[in-house]
């Protein structure tokens, strides 16, 4: 039987090409945080390039995945026009889909473009200030929110790259099987601006991987962690009397410790 290795290639592409399509719509999106139209129409700017094939497939994808969601829907005759915005799924799948080295590699190409002086467009700006001021203001804030997206990228790219390398030595894994869970968890709490974590939630997280964790592990593998600088912990700011669950709470000489972060 003669097997066909022309199919397994022919999906590999197509899959390619929509993954492509999605990743170039969510930077669109990023880059513009005001509702975009899903589909390109004629001359009118859209995330996605057509609504068939790779691209119309990606946006599919996009919008039941929840990375964008339709805000409003224009009728036009039989054709439907969908406005979108990126969410914060949309956002987390692109920091987790970006590597460090494609975000820096495009930071590099555009302080290259700045380098080289005012763009060349701005001579035609200037030449013809007194009609255009309204679409010169436009171009130039989209310029920088650009940038500001750019910048948002870079700030996590760094981030993951400074925890591409062990989060633990091994040593300390060993002796704190679920250091790393709690590390993560309290990385994922910093990502989205939360405070830091309580040390009764910390500890219902990991039980839900590690069932028989208890109460005198947790805090001895909470100060192992901290004697390491893989973790802080923060002392409770108000009155020890007011904790509402004291049980978790580590003694620290006359400082009561609560909280933890990174």
């Amino acid at each position: 039987m003669v097997m066909d290795n022309h199919k397994p290639r022919t999906d590999d592409r197509l899959q390619a090409k929509r993954s492509a399509a999605l990743v170039a719509a969510l930077r669109a999106a990023l880059a513009s945080p005001s509702e975009q139209r899903l589909f390109r129409s004629g001359k009118l700017d859209g995330l996605f390039t057509a609504r068939t094939g790779p691209a119309g497939d990606a946006a599919v994808e996009a919008v039941r995945g929840g990375l964008l969601e339709v805000s409003r829907t224009e009728v036009k005759g039989k054709v439907v026009i969908e406005w979108v915005r990126l969410t914060p799924k949309g956002l987390e799948f692109l920091y987790q889909y970006d590597s460090p080295r494609s975000v820096l590699c495009e930071l590099h190409e555009l302080l290259r473009g700045a380098r080289a002086g005012v763009p060349i467009w701005m001579d035609e700006v200037l030449a013809e200030l007194q009609t255009i001021a309204t679409r010169c203001s436009e171009e130039m804030q989209g310029y920088l929110q650009r940038l500001d997206a750019l910048t948002q990228r870079v700030e996590e790219a760094i981030r993951r790259a400074e925890a591409g390398g062990p989060a633990l030595p091994h040593p300390i894994q060993q002796i704190v099987p679920w250091g790393l869970d709690a590390l993560e968890h309290l990385d994922h709490r910093k990502a989205e601006g939360a405070d830091d974590c309580t040390l009764p939630e910390l500890f219902a997280t990991l039980r839900e991987k590690h069932p028989s964790l208890s109460i005198t592990d947790f805090h001895d593998g909470l100060r192992r962690l901290a004697d390491n600088r893989a973790l802080r912990l923060v002392p409770f700011g108000k009155s020890a009397s007011s904790l509402p669950q004291p049980e978790y709470a580590l003694l620290d000489g006359s400082r009561v410790l609560y909280h933890v972060g990174r």
